[in-house]
């Protein structure tokens, strides 16, 4: 009699109820996610959900501007650029200028060299300090306006009941019900692509292993999309990658990956990695010829460009993704492209893609946060809105080199996306500037001064 003595009726409603809570909670991520994920359709709710936050930030920060104004608070931070204006003129033009104004003597017959030429290279240093072109460009964008996310006001301060309350309301709605959500969805992509791609492994090549290994790869990455509630607007889908050929775009965050592969499918390049990620590329790599490197292969460029090379001349064979950058910039600018993969000859499709910051930071500080920690920022942020732009293909031209050929996609993407297009190599992130740039700079006053002697003796 013991047994149903301590038996609660409580605890089996309590039962009862999860069960119910469970089963409803997994009937709505099947019938209006993962289902629409399958077919690659949309019911709208997530650009309904957009522009409902569009709304709520326009109120949000109208008000917080008028509290401010009201109590003579600085509500943004101010850019240390908006007090140095640059133009864009050449060294020799410029210490020229200088000349002219320091000294009263003509210039044909000023010496090599003059002592004015040195306030050029003082206030060339002193720019590069206060404005900085390369390290800026790993920091997250500053925004103008206040999306209920406690980074995007510099100077936010406490203006009025409501905006705390709201501002509350959205720590419950992003970590209370958004977050779940997106982690069971991250999961469920996941977890299929590994049981997915390594029985589909097992079929032999062909068309149907091919064709079932696309579809699997499509379906699982739309899953994650929506775990981000990713909302992407592709243009000119006419330009898409094709088969033997090379994707190259800017590069924002890991994922970057995903946003491209959930409208087609490519072949990723990396390195192979231990752990759950090892996991994730051993089993893709079973059902698509995706080409990782052991970290010793990387170094060895001819190893990769032969990898690269044998792989775009199969035209069987997916479109391979690459970003050349090799980091992650802020969303701001597109910084140089490495030239290993333009000298393959291949024919390179170049992808512009822009973020928009209001709805959630994208840009991955690998130096400031971790990968879980970038994970969980992206997961509780309200959404990840983006456009992606497929430029026409592009290819090397007669007597070009990898290195100009480089350059010229760089510019096409930074002029589509609405960036900042930089010369600097993203590398000097995490080093020093080359001593090459320095040099190239001695040769060129060099070069001014040669020229200068050479004019006098002629004439």
């Amino acid at each position: 009699m013991g047994p149903f003595l301590d038996f609660n009726p409580f605890d089996n409603l309590l039962c009862i109820l999860l069960g119910i809570s469970f089963t409803v909670w997994f009937t709505l991520l099947l019938v209006f996610i993962i289902v629409p994920a399958i077919f690659g359709v949309s019911f709208g709710i997530r650009r309904l959900y957009m522009k409902t936050l569009l709304k709520i930030f326009e109120w949000a920060t109208h008000r917080i501007e008028r509290g401010a104004k009201d109590n003579n608070h600085l509500l943004y931070k101010p850019y240390s650029n908006a007090i140095i204006a640059k133009e864009p003129t050449s060294l020799e033009e410029e210490i020229n200028e200088i000349r002219r104004r320091g000294s009263n003597r003509d210039l044909d017959s000023a010496s090599e060299f003059e002592m004015s030429d040195i306030f050029y290279f003082c206030r060339r240093g002193v720019e590069s300090i206060m404005d900085d072109e390369v390290t800026k460009r790993f920091s997250a964008e500053e925004l103008e306006s206040w999306n209920l996310l406690t980074r995007s006001n510099y100077n936010f301060q406490h203006i009025s009941l409501r905006l705390t309350v709201l501002w509350g309301l959205g720590v419950v709605i992003r970590y209370g019900f958004l977050l779940p959500l997106r982690v069971t969805l991250a999961f469920t992509g996941v977890g299929l692509l590994v049981v997915l791609t390594s029985i589909i492994g097992f079929l032999p090549n062909g068309r149907m292993k091919n064709f079932l290994s696309e579809q699997v790869h499509l379906m699982c990455y739309r899953i994650c999309v929506r775990a981000l509630t990713a909302i992407i607007t592709y243009h000119d889908s006419e330009n898409k990658p094709k088969n033997g050929g090379i994707c190259v775009a800017n590069h924002t965050s890991p994922i970057d990956v995903i946003i491209l592969a959930s409208d087609g499918c490519y072949a990723m390049v990396g390195q192979i990695h231990g752990g759950l990620m090892g996991v994730i590329q051993k089993s893709m790599v079973k059902a698509c010829p995706h080409i990782w490197f052991e970290r010793s292969e990387v170094k060895d460029r001819h190893l990769v460009a032969k990898r690269l090379s044998d792989h775009v001349e199969d035209t069987t064979k997916l479109p391979i993704l690459i970003f050349p950058e090799g980091t992650c910039i802020n969303n701001t600018s597109v910084m140089m492209f490495k030239k290993g993969s333009f000298e393959i000859g291949s024919t390179v499709y170049p992808v512009a893609i822009k973020y928009d910051p209001r709805f959630g930071d994208a840009f991955w500080n690998s130096s400031q946060f971790g990968m879980v920690n970038y994970l969980l920022r992206m997961m509780s942020s309200w959404a990840i809105v983006c456009s992606v732009w497929y430029l026409p293909p592009m290819t090397k031209e007669e007597g070009e080199d990898a290195v100009h050929f480089a350059s010229r996609v760089k510019a096409a993407i930074a002029r589509q996306g609405g960036l900042v297009d930089l010369l600097w190599d993203g590398g000097l992130k995490r080093g020093k500037v080359k001593d090459t740039f320095k040099e190239e700079q001695q040769k060129l006053y060099s070069k001014m001064l040669v020229g200068t002697q050479e004019d006098r003796s002629r004439s």
